[in-house]
């Protein structure tokens, strides 16, 4: 008995999802690549990428102290590590768009429109959350917790422990300076309003402050360079928001008055459903063809 033309074919079925393991497989590829390319770059420069680094620190340090080494292999491991972390640092935007080029074809029109600012938006953030921590937060916070050294006590930082010190300010700083990438998110899908926001400021300001006792060193200086920033970048998601509310408002407007589309009392979310639903009939359409 012959199989008839109309049953579905396994084959057909696990095709695409083939495909896509195979191009995820290709873009994992491309990510480890560039790293391991940084990497090699930067190898030769470990040291001085090092020194570099521990710059904000030696500064403030008395003439008779120095740095040091507990472990036996930090000498050499830990500039290492630092050099890793600083290729996957400089190669996050190659990386991000490998995630984008991923992602991007199982999209929406309209999400596409919106992810793609976002990425960007969010990797300069991130930039310079971690230059913040380096220029201004680095030497206020070394020069007040070497000036609180006791008498008679010698400051010497291991390598390997400051290293792990500052990466967690620069993860703490760079992923605080991602607050309005944050609230114009939830506006943009309908999660919350402009003026919504604008109500919470008072709990966004106490949360800033347990956010910077949260994830950074205890001091005062440091938890305080972190609550301001991410309470005055708060304000700015705001009026980013704010913005985006309005411009989208203007348009439609434009759209009704132009006669290009009937007026419709139907939410943003609704709007995006529609063409969701919309779109999805149109890729039915194509299959069937």
């Amino acid at each position: 008995m012959t199989k008839k033309s109309s049953d579905p074919d396994p084959d057909q079925n696990e095709q695409p999802f083939l495909s896509h393991l195979v191009e995820l497989r290709d873009r994992l590829l491309r990510a480890v690549v560039a790293v391991l390319i940084l990497f090699v770059g930067l190898f030769y420069f470990a040291n001085d990428i090092y020194t570099f680094l521990a710059g904000p620190l030696l500064a403030h340090l008395p003439e008779t102290s120095s740095m040091i080494a507990v472990d036996v292999a930090s000498p050499l491991l830990t500039p290492l590590k630092l050099t890793l972390v600083l290729s996957i640092f400089l190669a996050m935007p190659y990386l991000l768009y490998q995630m984008w080029a991923f992602v991007a074809p199982g999209l929406y029109r309209h999400e596409r429109r919106l992810a793609a600012p976002l990425l960007v938006s969010s990797t300069l953030l991130f930039y310079l959350g971690a230059a913040f921590a380096y220029f201004v937060v680095f030497p206020l916070v070394f020069a007040f917790l070497t000036g609180t050294a006791p008498e008679g006590v010698a400051v010497m930082t291991d390598i390997a422990r400051y290293l792990d010190f500052v990466l967690t300010l620069f993860f703490a700083f760079g992923l605080s300076f991602e607050v309005p990438v944050a609230t114009v998110l939830l506006v943009a899908i309908g999660a919350t309003t402009p003026d919504s926001l604008r109500s919470k400021r008072p709990y966004v300001i106490v949360g800033a402050f347990v956010v910077g006792m949260l994830l950074t060193p205890p001091d005062v200086i440091s938890q305080t360079l972190l609550a301001v920033p991410v309470w005055l970048l708060y304000e700015v998601g705001v009026v980013a928001s704010a913005i985006m509310v309005r411009n989208r408002t203007r348009n439609k407007a434009k759209e009704v008055m132009q006669g290009e589309t009937p007026f419709s009392p139907m939410s943003d979310a609704e709007m995006d459903a529609e063409l969701d639903r919309i779109e999805a009939e149109e890729q039915e359409v194509k299959g069937k063809s």
